[in-house]
């Protein structure tokens, strides 16, 4: 399958998550455009593909830097945003099984698997956790 460019990229994006921004919620539009987010970041080995790829407005793009997925999340949500969790289980997962299945990606492994355990380990024992834990194991 060709690699798609950044623009086919954040269409593809958009059509599989929704237009609304994963990290604060917040619907695009004119005033509010869609970027294409590494979730784990290139410097920490993550590849420019669907799996590891997100739509984030500028604002939350710019602002995570090289901060790590969940560390971004609990600030977002510190801050009152309005984070999608679940849509960052399932990309992670999604990535971690593309790797898998692909092999490759050998400096993001362990950053994946650390990002994955602390999202898990969120939730531990609560019906929120039982239910996006019940996703990811089943995507």
């Amino acid at each position: 399958m060709p690699q798609l460019d950044r623009a086919d990229r954040l269409t593809a994006i958009l059509e599989r998550d929704g237009p609304t921004c994963v990290w604060c919620g917040r619907a695009f539009g004119p005033l509010i455009r869609p970027t294409t987010e590494h979730v784990v970041p290139r410097v920490k080995g993550g590849p420019s593909r669907l799996e590891n790829e997100v739509a984030a407005c500028g604002r939350c793009n710019g602002e995570r830097g090289h901060r790590t997925p969940v560390d971004w999340l609990e600030e977002c949500e510190r801050r009152g945003w309005a984070p999608d969790e679940a849509r960052l289980a399932t990309v992670l997962s999604a990535l971690e099984q593309a790797i898998g299945r692909e092999g490759g990606q050998r400096r993001a492994r362990p950053y994946l698997a650390a990002q994955l355990r602390r999202l898990r380990s969120r939730h531990r024992g609560t019906a929120r956790y039982r239910g996006a834990a019940r996703r990811v194991a089943m995507s």
